[in-house]
């Protein structure tokens, strides 16, 4: 099942997609279930947004694919390497990212993103999925320059607009599949890396997650990105496709 967040007559709601349309739902569907108002609205007459605003965290798992590690110069973590960005980072598919003038180089990173749907605290890795309401795609943007000099991860990766989501949240999505990220810059082909290459699967990062801090129903876990990371500049287009998820499109400006 495909659940869409959307604009329509200056309100938003929620609704499945199907075939070109969205069946309205009551409400948030992680809270009130999917009951649906028997409307249908046509995918042509309504904005999507982000699918999700996290009320409380987007935790995020930095160096989880081999090869982005190496072409950093990094060592592999033997742990998850977390991470948090703010909630206020978050826009949705077509908006803008912001590119900020304090960096020189703010860099792509196309990554599988799993939406926590029930309280997780102390969960095992064999039970962790039981936890996640469904998936979506994210671009976990960077400030590269200022993730170097700050020795902390925060701002760099924290500006507004530094987390695109969408297009939708996938309820039947296997994370443990061989789904493949691939991003495009203007069209071009720059990163392409099977989700099954996370050196920590999902499973494993909910567990190690929810052992420090509970995880509630709209986090976020972004599971890392696979090698290709690199810069873009205001004007570019770049897409994150993941096979099963469609393609999340934001087009880069200036602030």
């Amino acid at each position: 099942m495909r659940i869409a967040r959307f604009s329509h007559q200056d309100a938003i709601r929620f609704g499945i997609v199907d075939d070109g349309e969205l069946v309205v739902l009551e409400g948030d569907p992680m809270f009130a279930g999917f009951e649906t108002t028997g409307e249908r609205v046509p995918l042509g007459d309504i904005a999507l947004l982000a699918p999700v605003i996290p009320r409380s965290k987007i935790v995020c798992v930095g160096r989880n694919y081999r090869d982005h590690a190496a072409e950093l110069g990094n060592d592999v973590p033997a742990e998850p390497l977390l991470f948090f960005k703010p909630n206020t980072s978050v826009v949705g598919p077509g908006d803008a990212i912001v590119l900020p003038p304090q960096s020189e180089r703010v860099d792509f990173e196309g990554e599988l993103v799993a939406v926590i749907g029930r309280i997780a605290k102390n969960v095992s890795a064999e039970n962790a999925l039981d936890y996640v309401f469904g998936y979506t795609i994210g671009n976990d943007v960077t400030a590269r320059d200022l993730q170097k000099t700050d020795g902390q991860w925060a701002r760099a990766k924290g500006f507004d607009t530094f987390c695109p989501l969408g297009p939708a949240i996938e309820t039947d999505f296997d994370p443990t599949g061989d789904a493949v990220v691939t991003t495009r810059l203007n069209g071009e082909v720059k990163q392409r890396g099977p989700i099954s290459d996370m050196i920590f699967s999902l499973a494993d990062v909910i567990a190690y997650a929810s052992a420090a801090f509970t995880l509630l129903p709209g986090d976020l876990i972004m599971t890392g990105t696979p090698a290709g990371v690199g810069p873009f500049v205001a004007g570019d287009v770049v897409e994150v496709e993941i096979s099963g998820l469609g393609i999340l499109r934001n087009t880069a400006r200036n602030a």
